[in-house]
């Protein structure tokens, strides 16, 4: 079931009645959002359901194995099922997603040794990367001792199945969203305000910005080779905006739809593109996935508190396993590797963490060198966006290369329509930049203000809106 789907504007308001009716029974608001969220996510193919039922089963489990053995002082056995729940996990998500990729490229490599019969039809389901990632959180973190495994199967299975953040996270951690589905819980107006706030604005960026940057991309990319290199830098630039209002867009609804019921999912991102490096980039974007990637990955490794080599290997290995996780394709890879050679400088010089607050703090404008530092980490990133966005390593060579052709500075194609809601997007985003969304209004005490521009906002999405029925992470 979409965000954008008028089945989920009856599903919503449905569950959400029932579960305040149940606010006194924890265990059957748990238990609701284990059948909400069942139906939400079957809504494509009851079929999946069976798999996101078997992850769920076996993070469980094995975390009360781990748990007991120890408890018993088994180390070495709690480290074992710990390894073996991984391993079910990883064996599960590289089947479906990664199977063919390898198969395909092995035959490419070695094309005369039969390989072909290996490739399998399978259907990518829906939103694995996230719900494996969140029930793997839960067991590694109960092998570190950082939170107690629950026995209560239903609360459990509520933390990995929540319908608002299931199919496109935020990944959450056991230790941050678990404990919420085992205390009561009280409406509060204030909360719910504010998260039908959030999603509104998230339904902006995504049907409103993104979908119609979607619409001249589209057109674009599909015909590269023919248009001027001023277009094609239009068209990437474009890509840049769609794929965060995209992403952050369901986010934002994500996080507001949780807050209707009493749930606090973390952020995922916070105005990435008014970034000063890329390291400030990679902080604020995708938070969940970073973050994870860092606690999980990064640090058991090392870190950077080992040698130049290592922190070498370690980001290396961090961004390359980021741009597989995105997709089975060499273009998500290079991506990687491209912001590994952008990060690497950065983290060896001790200047990755140089930006940790707000730019411009507590001003209007920023300053020419942080308006430049800005601009500067923009056009990387689309650059690189560029790589993710097509098909193969050649595509985006030729793309790049048509961008950066004598044609650069003829009169290029521009959608003026979606510039100006990309231009009212910004402007937004650049005013609210210290506060947790877009439209959070809190300070603004003019109801009549507020409500003229929920309205606003409401007309513009039914009468501008493209209504794309998928989001992109969707397929990641």
């Amino acid at each position: 079931m979409l965000f954008t789907s008028a089945e989920f504007l009856v599903f919503l308001p449905i569950v959400f009645a029932l579960y305040w009716i149940l606010a006194r029974q924890l265990k059957w608001q748990n238990a609701l959002i284990v059948v909400a969220s069942y139906v939400f996510y079957g809504w494509w193919d009851w079929r999946f359901l069976l798999l996101i039922a078997f992850t769920s089963l076996c993070s469980y489990v094995f975390g009360l194995l781990i748990s007991k053995n120890l408890s018993e002082g088994k180390e070495r056995k709690a480290r074992w099922y710990n390894v073996l729940n991984i391993v079910i996990n990883i064996a599960i998500l590289a089947l479906f997603k990664y199977h063919n990729f390898f198969i395909e490229s092995l035959i490419a490599l070695f094309p005369s040794i039969g390989a072909e019969k290996l490739l399998l039809n399978l259907i990518l389901p829906v939103g694995i990367s996230f719900y494996t990632f969140q029930a793997l959180s839960y067991t590694i973190d109960v092998y570190r001792r950082k939170i107690e495994p629950t026995r209560d199967v239903t609360q459990f299975f509520a933390y990995v199945s929540f319908f608002p953040q299931l199919v496109a996270g935020p990944i959450e951690r056991a230790t941050q969203l678990l404990p919420q589905f085992g205390k009561q819980k009280q409406f509060d107006y204030v909360v719910a305000v504010d998260g039908i706030r959030q999603m509104l604005w998230g339904f902006f960026k995504k049907i409103v910005v993104a979908d119609n940057c979607a619409v001249f991309v589209d057109a674009i990319w599909g015909d590269y080779a023919g248009q001027h290199g001023s277009t094609l830098v239009v068209a990437a630039f474009l890509f840049s905006i769609q794929i965060y209002c995209d992403f952050s867009g369901y986010s934002d609804i994500a996080i507001g739809c949780a807050k209707l019921f009493g749930i606090k999912l973390m952020r995922n991102f916070n105005v990435p593109y008014f970034s000063r490096d890329i390291a400030e980039f990679w902080r604020r974007w995708h938070i969940s996935l970073t973050t994870w990637f860092r606690d999980y990955i990064y640090i058991p490794l090392g870190g950077s508190r080992v040698s130049k080599a290592k922190v070498i290997r370690n980001t290396l290995i961090i961004f390359l396993v980021s741009g597989l996780w995105h997709g089975a394709n060499w273009t998500f890879v290079a991506w990687g590797a491209y912001h590994a050679v952008l990060f690497l400088p950065l983290i060896l010089l001790g200047k990755n963490r140089k930006y940790t607050n707000v730019v411009a703090e507590g001003k209007l404008f920023p300053s020419i060198k942080e308006f430049a530092q800005m601009l500067l980490t923009f056009l990387l990133a689309m650059i690189g966006w560029v790589l993710f966005r097509s098909e193969t390593i050649g595509q985006a060579w030729a793309f790049l290369g048509g961008m950066f052709s004598k044609s650069l500075f003829a009169v290029p194609s521009v959608p003026i329509k979606t510039l100006l809601f990309v231009l009212v997007m910004l402007v937004v985003e650049w005013i609210q930049r210290e506060r947790e969304h877009g439209f959070a209004m809190e300070g603004i005490k003019l109801g009549v203000l507020r409500y003229t521009c929920y309205i606003a906002v409401l007309v513009v999405i039914f009468i501008f809106g493209v209504f794309n029925e998928m989001f992109i992470y969707f397929q990641f």
